[in-house]
């Protein structure tokens, strides 16, 4: 199973990050969306989930939830816009990827038998850092995850 990931579009939906993420058998966006029509482009592609980042605003915004726990393949995946404020205790909780966006820098770190994974930003460039998206790859319960720096002129 795979998971396409993506963060911090701010109100940008690169066609690159539309390419990477077509054919995912479903779609995390770990919030600062910034606008509404991107999360329906997202859902046009594979069943969606999304969180609220700190730059999202509105009614629409207000309806999507600060934290999720989804499952997929048997694997527990808790997502928040920020890992500051992670309010679990990911191993007390069977979870076994956590997914966050908010810094715009790529990352995957495992800890405690936990993945914490930060697909980095995939809207607007911010200082040299890369744009990027991620993929997470269920298979027979285990998980891993592949980051993507996109290929921007």
């Amino acid at each position: 199973m795979r998971i396409g990931l993506i963060s911090d579009t701010h109100g940008l939906l690169r066609p690159q990050a539309l390419d990477f993420l077509r054919g995912s058998d479903a779609l995390l966006h770990a919030g600062d969306i910034v606008d509404p029509a991107t999360l329906e482009r997202l859902a046009e592609l594979a069943p969606l989930t999304s969180v609220r980042g700190n730059n999202d605003s509105g009614a629409w915004a207000r309806a999507l939830p600060e934290a999720v726990t989804v499952t997929f393949g048997g694997v527990a995946v808790h997502m928040l816009h920020d890992l500051n404020e992670l309010a679990i205790d990911p191993v007390a909780s069977g979870v076994r990827v956590v997914v966050t966006g908010h810094t715009h820098k790529p990352a995957c770190v495992e800890r405690d038998g936990v993945l914490y994974v930060n697909p980095g930003a995939a809207g607007r460039r911010r200082f040299t850092l890369p744009v990027s998206v991620g993929e997470l790859i269920i298979d027979d319960g285990h998980a891993s995850v592949r980051l993507v720096t996109l290929d921007i002129p």
